[in-house]
């Protein structure tokens, strides 16, 4: 017993002297730690040794405990001087203690149990980061709680790693991540989509187009997909007639770009500075014809996508009309009409040098009705100095028409006619399924009734409303003098209960024959398109500039659903404004 004692003072008084870090580790425990390159070359080299773990100040260590420690020495089973123990000691410790010092086997072990985490646990994933393999959240791409380091500055150890990613995983910021990643798959059961066709089978003279323009303007989104659709769409001219390369080129490029300053004074005598965007796109057929819309979300981006679908949509009527478009980061909701009035001639300040009969005329789009208008055209002929109708609105004396505010709503529900005449059918007993609710959206209700259609759904920018009945002359009645008091579509149920509003979602998973989105650009995404595919629906005519993405029209298509383009259905207003127009 005095032997073992004293083999037990002689290994603590090695320990305090020992300059070497000792790793303490129980018995049969994996060692998975990486040696760190600034600690002591020999303790990776060294074999290891089980000693007892106990507290210096206890008086009574049993001498059969040396087994659980671990403390590098220089030879195996000798410390000191001190004599070997015997055979059947040594032969214990060694089938203890049978784990490689070296650091190469070592991260072999560490790569196991990363690759048993990452399987193990659904919501993680191994991934390289400053050449260190970690294990990553796969909702909030972290790692850990950006990775707890070991006292040793290692990789850490596999409780200290897998306490890190609880805590991530249990914190409020990674469980509002995760609610959203599952609301969003329980919304809409997305499979696999293959990319669009347009981005990967482009010949090389298509793919040189789209090229220079992603290093022209990389940010402007929009503008680039309208881009891609037309080229995927003429891409076995280009092939066959390379001349057209360059044409089309040229054509890319818009001919002038104004964005200006539009500084205006709300009713409690603040100032406010918005931004005012014009983009002649081109005036090779004629004078430039296109929207003014005032939205949040007006950029130049937008600008350049609306000019170049308006350029094209007038290059299909028989007109010789250019195309524009412009706008302002304006939001006229919530503003009083004085309020209104003060930006419309604020923004016409910097904006009437540009037009002219003979250059430039602009039409309404989203945000811009008969009073926005007409608060433009008065400024205008004001700083003009002359009374020369060149603005496309619901008067004569603008050089518009009286028949102008339905003519866009109207032609699409007329479009829709010549399309299912062509499969043998007719609107009348058709569920439709309407998205917005402005001034196109509700003219094609109104022209859907006129057809004894039976339109089910319109939306604003909360929701949609839903009446599985059909909406008839009174309850249109009732939406529109929602929509002109600027209120929510949810006033609606106060007079028709049986109808429900849905939040923050769209109505394509409703019922119908045919969609009519009239809300905005890229409303439909691939999950719309699979919900429009599941509804029944087989026709969808598209009432607002380029309203489903490249992956959406793809899938659409490839389900047999006949998509009318919106540069067709919505030419219109541009025929009916400009006959009009010439006539007057």
């Amino acid at each position: 017993m005095n032997s073992s004692m004293d083999e037990i003072n002689l290994l603590r008084q090695h320990q305090r002297h020992q300059q070497h870090h000792l790793s303490v580790r129980g018995i049969g425990e994996e060692i998975d730690l990486e040696i760190d390159q600034c600690e002591d070359p020999t303790f990776s080299g060294a074999a290891l040794e089980g000693v007892t773990s106990h507290h210096p100040q206890d008086p009574v260590v049993p001498a059969d405990d040396h087994k659980s420690f671990l403390i590098p020495c220089s030879q195996p089973g000798a410390v000191d001087g001190q004599p070997q123990p015997t055979p059947p000691q040594a032969e214990e410790r060694a089938g203890m203690l049978r784990l490689s010092a070296h650091t190469k086997k070592k991260k072999k072990v560490v790569k196991k149990w990363r690759d048993e985490w990452a399987d193990t646990y659904k919501w993680a994933y191994v991934a390289v980061h400053d050449n260190t393999s970690r294990i990553f959240c796969t909702v909030c791409k972290e790692y850990g709680r950006k990775h707890r380091r070991n006292p040793y500055g290692n990789e850490g150890s596999r409780n200290m790693q897998m306490s890190a990613l609880e805590e991530h995983n249990n914190s409020l910021l990674h469980k509002e991540a995760l609610r959203l990643q599952s609301a969003s798959k329980e919304k809409v059961q997305t499979p696999e989509i293959e990319r669009p066709v347009y981005v990967k089978a482009l010949s090389k003279t298509a793919a040189s187009i789209l090229e220079s323009l992603f290093k022209k303007d990389p940010h402007e989104a929009e503008f680039i997909q309208s881009i891609q659709e037309v080229v995927h769409s003429i891409e076995p001219v280009l092939v066959k007639n390379s001349q057209y390369v360059q044409i089309l080129e040229r054509l890319l490029e818009p001919e002038r770009c104004f964005i200006f300053r539009v500084p205006w004074v709300d009713d409690r005598g603040e100032a406010h500075v918005n931004r005012g965007f014009r983009v002649q796109f081109s005036q090779a057929l004629g004078p430039c014809r296109g929207g003014l819309r005032f939205h949040p979300s007006m950029n130049l981006s937008v600008a350049k996508f609306l000019a170049f679908e308006q350029t094209l949509k007038n290059a299909l009527s028989l007109y010789k009309l250019g195309g524009a478009a412009g706008g302002s980061d304006f939001d006229p909701k919530g503003k009083s009409e004085i309020e209104v009035m003060r930006f419309c001639q604020s923004f016409m300040d910097e904006l009437y040098r540009y037009l002219g009969p003979d250059q430039d005329f602009p039409a309404e789009d989203v945000g811009v009705g008969p009073r926005e208008m007409g608060f433009l055209f008065g400024q205008y002929r004001r700083l003009s100095g002359h009374f020369q109708g060149n603005f496309t609105g619901p008067k004569i004396f603008w050089s518009g028409s009286s028949f102008r505010t339905e003519a866009t709503g109207y032609g699409l529900v007329f479009f829709a006619r010549v399309v299912l005449a062509d499969m043998n059918k007719e609107l009348k007993g058709l569920r439709c399924a309407i998205s917005g609710s402005g001034k196109i959206a509700m003219h094609v209700l109104e022209k859907l009734l006129s057809c004894e259609a039976i339109p089910v759904t319109v939306s604003d920018s909360e929701g949609y409303l839903f009446d599985g009945d059909g909406f008839d002359y009174v309850k249109y009645t009732l939406i529109r003098n929602i929509k002109a008091q600027q209120r929510s579509l949810k006033e609606y149920l106060k007079t028709f209960p049986r109808a429900k509003y849905i939040n923050d979602a769209k109505p394509w998973g409703e019922q119908c024959d045919i969609a009519f989105p009239c809300a905005s650009q890229n409303e439909i995404d691939q999950g719309e398109a699979l919900s429009i595919i599941s509804s029944g629906c087989r026709v969808l005519i598209e009432c607002s500039n380029m309203p489903c993405t490249g992956q959406a029209v793809d899938i659409l298509r490839k389900a047999k659903v006949h998509v009318a383009p919106a540069k067709a259905t919505a030419a219109g207003g541009v025929i009916h404004c400009f006959v009009c127009s010439c006539h007057s």
